[in-house]
């Protein structure tokens, strides 16, 4: 079973910055799409930000130009730095593998990330 873990979760105020982490097994995270969502309570998880193998990456229109999604293979961590966070970005934050928009494994427990007004 793959186990992914995610941290760096954390309350700031309105403007401010977070970076968040997600680790996975090696075997995984070479070969796989990974990306970021996130879910509040009431709604669906969505897709925020993902990045291919080869570094390409994609935004969920709400983020684009404040979040910044990276990855580093000697790690086999995936990052998301978030800048200019507003309240509507307080939610749970989950990182996957995906393929298409689909993710590949069993969400782990994600990290809180909560913005004050």
């Amino acid at each position: 079973q793959v186990q992914l873990v995610e941290s760096g979760g954390g309350l700031v105020q309105a403007g401010g910055s977070l970076r968040l982490s997600c680790t996975a097994p090696g075997f995984f995270f070479r070969f796989n799409t990974m990306a970021w969502y996130r879910q509040t309570p009431g709604k669906e998880r969505e897709l925020v930000a993902a990045i291919t193998t080869n570094g390409t990456t994609d935004y969920a229109d709400s983020v684009k130009d404040r979040f910044t999604i990276s990855r580093d293979s000697a790690k086999n961590t995936v990052y998301l730095q978030m800048n200019r966070l507003k309240p509507e970005d307080t939610a749970v934050y989950y990182c996957n593998g995906v393929f298409r928009t689909s993710p590949l494994v069993t969400w782990a427990q994600g990290t809180q990330v909560t913005v004050s007004s």
